[in-house]
């Protein structure tokens, strides 16, 4: 195997991938999901050897990381490189031009292991808004796109194009963060828990692209727990803030030791499924008596006030528990960037979460993150909605096309893009 410029991939490269992402000087976000390693040393040209603090469960599924070749990036800053915006990488593509925010050009790697793609280059238009996608790929300025159900429901009757759904581990909540002095109080998150109408933002909101979402784990995954599944309860929702000291003002909304029960809720302009779920969410609190004012705002915006105002997000990994729950909800990483955005912080949570990742035993596993979705109900540092489907559009001109079970994340990784690398042209 080489990389794109020629030279051989070794054991020398992933030792330095791994031990430069665990580096404390070196700004990577796959630094927390390495914390079990302790060591990373190279046996000769094509052998790793990684010795870990702790048992992890979940280890063999995190050495995953995109190795970068020492000879170009040993000799950079790997915060400050260009590296970061002109890589050597193994796969099939190479990036040969990146306009920040517009968009990013590929030509396929003449050293790729795997052979001469026959899409020997494309574009990735870096495009915001959902409604601009779609008038761009009616327009046939792009091939292909990801739209939420709507938009992508006006492309049925279009013989030229084909929509592909994937299912996903993709999630959409509202962080409520403990510092707020509205979301900090633990009647306020459970009464919006109750209030909140998942089955129906499932069906009008998705169109029934989805499925709600009473955790972070889907139902069809196999760690998920039947237990938690609760009804949509607006009397239970008023009956728990009644008990609680929040009482309705002249104008529906409650108070206590006159503080309103009223917060914002910010979600990223131009994306339309969650400006949805942010107006259907407040429509919901407000039957119960809490007041939710919906902000659009970019993310430049809304990153500094994550820590005491609600967020719209959207999280979701597949494979083992660890990757998605540990991230999100370990008081260890509170406040840690998009790492436990709504600083969640349950001891019972953090046990559970520690013996799930260290415990070799599936049954011992099982019982902790049985223990982590249920705590959830009963202490919800955020209200989880709805699980959606990813729906994308694209002109019909390939075969070869397929989906993956997908995480949150978007990118020419998933979509029926993933292995753009074997699509074969239509004749």
């Amino acid at each position: 195997m080489k990389f794109s410029d020629g030279e051989p991939l070794t054991a020398d490269d992933v030792v330095y991938t791994y031990r430069t992402v665990l580096d404390a000087k070196t700004n990577n976000t796959a630094k927390s999901e390495l914390d079990a390693v302790k060591s990373v040393e190279a046996e000769g040209d094509d052998k790793v050897v990684f010795t870990l603090k702790y048992p992890y469960a979940a280890f063999a599924a995190r050495t995953v990381l995109p190795i970068v070749p020492e000879h170009v990036a040993g000799k950079q800053d790997p915060n400050t490189g260009s590296f970061n915006t002109a890589p050597v990488g193994t796969g099939p593509y190479v990036l040969t031009n990146w306009s920040k925010g517009e968009k990013l050009t590929f030509k396929a790697n003449p050293h790729y292991w795997g052979g001469k793609p026959e899409v020997t280059s494309f574009t990735m238009a870096v495009i915001a808004d959902d409604n601009v996608r779609a008038t761009r790929l009616r327009s046939g300025d792009l091939d292909g796109a990801v739209l939420p159900p709507n938009l992508a429901a006006t492309f049925e009757k279009d013989d030229a194009k084909r929509t592909y759904r994937a299912k996903s581990y993709d999630f959409r909540a509202v962080t409520l963060p403990t510092e707020n002095e509205v979301t900090g109080d633990r009647a306020i998150r459970r009464a919006l828990d109750a209030a909140v109408d998942r089955r129906a933002m499932v069906d009008k909101i998705l169109d029934g692209a989805g499925s709600p979402a009473y955790g972070p784990l889907p139902a069809a995954d196999p760690w998920y727990t039947e237990e938690i599944e609760r009804r949509h309860d607006l009397a239970g929702a008023r009956r728990i803030l009644d008990e609680a000291g929040w009482k309705p003002g002249k104008d529906g909304i409650r108070a206590k030791d006159g503080r309103r029960a009223s917060f914002t809720l910010y979600y990223p302009s131009g994306d339309k499924v969650r400006q949805d779920h942010a107006l259907a969410y407040a429509s919901d609190a407000k039957k119960a008596g809490i007041e939710v004012k919906v902000e659009g705002a970019t993310w430049e915006v809304i990153e500094p006030r994550m820590g005491r105002d609600a967020v719209l997000a959207g999280f979701g990994s597949v494979g083992d528990p660890d990757f998605g729950l540990y991230t999100l909800l370990h008081s260890s990483l509170a406040g840690d960037g998009f790492n436990n955005m709504a600083r969640y912080d349950n001891p019972a949570v953090d046990q559970a979460l520690d013996r799930g990742r260290r415990s070799q035993d599936p049954k011992e596993r099982e019982a902790a993150y049985a223990t982590v979705q249920k705590e959830l109900t009963e202490d919800p540092g955020y209200t989880f909605l709805t699980h959606i489907d990813h729906l994308y559009v694209l002109a019909d001109r390939w075969k070869g096309l397929t989906t993956q079970l997908e995480p949150h994340e978007h990118g020419f990784a998933s979509g029926p893009w993933w292995n753009i690398e074997d699509w074969q042209p239509k004749k």
